[in-house]
Formats: C-alpha cells, sequence, structure tokens
C-alpha cells in the first residue's frame, strides 16, 4: 500500500468518526432516554409489586386478627371493619363474615350477604358461584326444592368448578324427595369420576351405605 493510499483511509476513517460523534451529539439523547424509560419502568413494576404484596399481606393479617376473637359476634364486627384491597378480596371477606353471622344466629343476614355477592356483576365467576353455592345450602334459605335443583344442575354443567360438589347436593335433594334410587345412581356417578376429592368420595360412600346401596352399583 502507498503512502498516498493510507493517508486516504487514515482521512477517510477520521471522517467516519466525526461522523459518528455528530449523531451521538445529536441524537444521543434518545438512547438516554430509552435507557432511562427502561429503567424507571422495571422500578415502577417493582414497586407496583411490593406494594401490591404489601396490601395482601396486610389484608391477610387483619383477617387472621379478626377470626382471632373468642366471641363470632366479635369476629363478625372485626371483619366489618377491614376494607379489602381488591373486589375478589371483598368478596373472600365477606363469604367469611356470612360464615361467622352464621355461627352467631345471623342467619339472614349472611344469606343476604352471600346473595349480594352472587350476583355481583363486577366479580369473576368462580366467586359468585362460591357464594351462590353457599347461599343455596344455608339452613335459611327460603327457596323450594325445585329452585334449589334448578340451581344446582347448572352449576353441574361439563367443565363446571363446582360440578361435583352440585352434584352431591342434587343427590341430597334426590334424598328429600324420596328418590333414593337417583340418589344412588347419582352418587355412584360421582365415585366414578375421576376429578372426585377425598373427602367427597368419602361422603358418598357413606351415604350409600346409609341408604341401603353398594358401592359400584350402577
Amino acid at each position: 500500500m502507498s503512502d498516498t493510499d493510507s493517508f486516504i483511509d487514515e482521512v477517510t476513517e477520521e471522517v467516519r468518526r466525526d461522523k459518528l460523534f455528530g449523531y451521538m451529539r445529536r441524537y444521543g439523547w434518545i438512547a438516554v432516554l430509552a435507557v432511562l424509560l427502561l429503567v424507571g419502568g422495571t422500578a415502577y413494576r417493582e414497586y407496583s409489586r411490593a406494594t401490591e404484596a404489601a396490601r395482601a399481606q396486610a389484608f391477610g393479617d387483619a383477617i387472621l386478627a379478626a377470626l382471632e376473637n373468642d366471641e363470632a359476634a366479635d369476629r363478625v364486627s372485626a371483619l366489618e371493619q377491614i376494607t379489602a384491597p381488591t373486589e375478589e378480596g371483598a368478596a373472600v371477606l365477606d363469604m367469611l363474615t356470612a360464615a361467622e353471622q352464621g355461627i352467631d344466629g345471623n342467619g339472614a343476614a349472611a344469606s343476604e350477604r352471600l346473595n349480594a355477592t352472587a350476583t355481583n356483576g363486577e366479580l369473576p365467576e368462580i366467586y359468585r358461584q362460591i357464594a351462590s353455592f353457599k347461599a343455596l345450602t344455608r339452613p335459611e334459605t327460603t327457596l323450594a326444592a325445585e329452585e334449589r335443583r334448578v340451581a344446582f344442575e347448572a352449576m353441574a354443567s361439563p367443565g363446571g368448578p363446582l360440578r361435583l360438589l352440585a352434584e352431591e347436593q342434587l343427590a341430597l335433594l334426590d334424598i328429600e324427595a324420596g328418590n333414593t334410587d337417583a340418589a344412588l345412581t347419582r352418587l355412584n356417578a360421582l365415585l366414578a369420576d375421576s376429578e372426585l376429592t377425598a373427602g367427597l368420595r368419602r361422603r358418598a360412600s357413606q351415604l350409600i351405605v346409609a341408604l341401603g346401596g353398594e358401592i359400584g352399583a350402577s
């Protein structure tokens, strides 16, 4: 390579560096802003997660403290003073409060609270179904057997989260109506379900034996 070629290369490289530095001076703020936004966004997400975790922890601690009261009336009073951080948390709080109201002998208030949760359109379906199930199975319910059957049959539809519990309640309604054969058929079908829990299996088996049926009989 001649001295002339070498000189041209050096000049070309210098021009490239000058252009690069010029671009950095002109547009470098964009890169800095992008870094700041990235760091700021990450910090905000971490802060939000920490805040949500702290609120959830405080909510859980408040519930546990309320349930440590010896008297049901005191537990109800303490639970009613708690502010839930989310709609879902409020639904759980209402169901806990309703349970304590029932223990305290105020079944009407418990049913009213559960029905309010069950009809709250802002809640996910699973919360509404659980509240409805609890309301339907309370002794204070004023619904007739056939009305309860319709509600449980809806819950027992394939894929429903409370399907098996609803089937158990339908078997109990069969027994209430004096239809032992239908109850036994339903209970044995429950025992054959692959999603059956140990507790429900035990209850279904005990009912079959109490009704004079045979486990596994169709």
